[in-house]
């Protein structure tokens, strides 16, 4: 598996895993959300689900804005043959929220505050678009819910920083937005009865230790892959010095 590939299937794995941290902190969210619309709008769910969709559209939207950064930021060190410690990096950010998800970490939690500044840049712009009363309103509401502090979100921005490109990187975070997608959506309607599911310890604890089995796969996965590359470029330098030889021979042979 290209590496690549294996990297925004982890994003998307990483996000549908994380279903249950996804309810918990968001759902509050787009719950507080959806309480601003009007009250015709609350009361069908049909009339609903444009403003629940936009609003993910805008966060998920986000997500790929952050990747495409940190794509860009991590972009030399790949360059400089260094990818391997972003991939290290990842996988044990990766860990750490899959342990902090099971509730066996909880100082992860101040991982968040790395992104503080930044929220509080945007808070204020975001209760300036409040109530909702348009899907444009609720898209760009959603864009700057994308930039809440959440340290799911930062285990995988450390992933599209493996990808050491912006573009790729960007993929990366959109993948990720739509393995959140499913759960995000289903908090803003059907908040109550998520939110009682996202407080079970145990679900909680599988989804932490499918996350850290998921960050011991492609910590492997990669490493696999690059290795086939490097063979198959060895055998085709081997084949090409064989060939150009065989070249030399056969003109010594001519005169």
């Amino acid at each position: 598996m290209d590496a690549i590939i294996s990297s925004y299937i982890t994003a998307f794995l990483l996000g549908l895993f994380s279903t249950v941290h996804c309810i918990a902190m968001c759902g509050s969210v787009i719950g507080a959300l959806t309480l601003s619309l009007p009250a015709e709008v609350r009361e069908s769910q049909r009339r609903m689900l444009p403003f629940v969709f936009n609003y993910n559209i805008g966060r998920i939207l986000s997500y790929g804005i952050a990747g495409v950064i940190v794509g860009l930021l991590s972009s030399p060190l790949t360059q400089l043959n260094a990818h391997w410690v972003l991939r290290i990096l990842s996988v044990l950010v990766m860990i750490s929220m899959g342990l902090y998800l099971a509730g066996w970490f909880p100082k992860f939690a101040r991982a968040e505050k790395i992104g503080a500044p930044v929220w509080r840049l945007l808070q204020p712009i975001g209760q300036k678009l409040l109530p909702v009363r348009s899907f444009s309103q609720a898209f760009l509401l959603g864009m700057v819910w994308g930039w809440l502090p959440c340290g799911l979100v930062y285990a995988a921005l450390a992933v599209a920083a493996t990808a050491g490109d912006p573009v790729k990187g960007g993929l990366v975070m959109l993948a990720f937005g739509a393995g959140t997608l499913p759960a995000v959506m289903g908090a803003g309607l059907f908040t109550g009865m998520l939110a009682s599911l996202a407080r079970s310890r145990q679900l909680r604890q599988v989804a932490g230790i499918l996350i850290i089995l998921m960050a011991l796969a492609t910590l492997f996965w990669p490493l696999e892959t690059a290795h086939k590359h490097d063979s198959a470029a060895m055998a085709h330098v081997h084949h090409s010095a064989s060939n150009g030889h065989a070249s030399v021979n056969e003109l010594a042979e001519d005169e």
